[in-house]
């Protein structure tokens, strides 16, 4: 993995049942040569390891450290964290821990997650991995919107069940410093100013925005998938965000 000097590096992080490739058509809008941002796969969500269902959200934040490691982040040249979905737990951690080496965060239909959440608390400890539900149930989950039925075959196909662990682990956050982190939410299945109203409404799902202390919003009107329905939309969203500098 390299990047250059004169701009810090945008990565990439999917939700759940999704890698890196879950990217591939916005990284083809982002940058012609894609040396200012990268994809990563979560620890749980490569199909190939065989030990991939006891991963952990610990595991899933040190992960994302490694990768910050390996692109030669530092205070000076701090990364732009993407984070899709339930990708919200594992950066949360990393900002908790490693705020300094986080230039902006931006949540695509997500958002911070707050101390103490769990995606699945009561889901059974014999549990040991999530697969993606069927697309009638995923559809009462989340938008579906702008997913042509080739674009759903492929997720049907290449998912990867979501480790237990993941889902049952509590959020432990402690740092304050994470709200100081300049955040765009890129706002798809809900408008912005509904996720707004609902912070400020101190709703468990979206709390923790009307705590962040240098935030803006992009709407993006589309599924809960962006990533697959509105890909050269969302890079811009993300290279106007990665950009910013307050």
């Amino acid at each position: 993995m390299t990047t250059t000097t004169s701009s810090p590096p945008i990565i990439l992080i999917a939700g759940h049942w999704l890698g890196a490739w879950a990217w591939d058509e916005v990284l083809e809008h982002l940058t012609p040569d894609h040396s200012r941002a990268i994809a990563m796969t979560l620890p749980g969500l490569d199909g190939d390891d065989p030990e991939r269902a006891a991963k952990t959200l610990d595991d899933q934040a040190a992960a994302v450290l490694d990768v910050i490691t390996q692109l030669g982040v530092s205070e000076d040249q701090p990364a732009t964290l993407v984070a899709h979905s339930g990708a919200n737990a594992p950066v949360s951690l990393v900002l908790d821990r490693h705020p300094e080496l986080v230039h902006r965060v931006v949540w695509v239909d997500s958002g911070p997650t707050a101390t103490g959440s769990a995606f699945a608390p009561d889901l059974p400890e014999g549990v040991e991995e999530l697969p993606l539900p069927s697309l009638d149930v995923l559809a009462r989950q989340a938008s579906l919107e702008g997913l042509s039925a080739e674009v759903l075959e492929r997720f049907r196909a290449r998912a990867v069940p979501e480790p237990g662990p993941v889902l049952r682990q509590r959020v432990e956050l402690t740092n304050n410093a994470r709200r100081k982190v300049r955040t765009t939410l890129v706002c798809c299945s809900i408008p912005s100013a509904q996720v707004l109203e609902l912070a400020r409404a101190g709703h468990a799902m979206f709390a923790e925005v009307a705590n962040i202390e240098h935030l803006d919003v992009i709407d993006l009107p589309t599924g809960h998938w962006p990533m697959w329905s509105r890909p050269r939309d969302l890079a811009k969203a993300i290279q106007s965000a990665a950009s910013r500098t307050n």
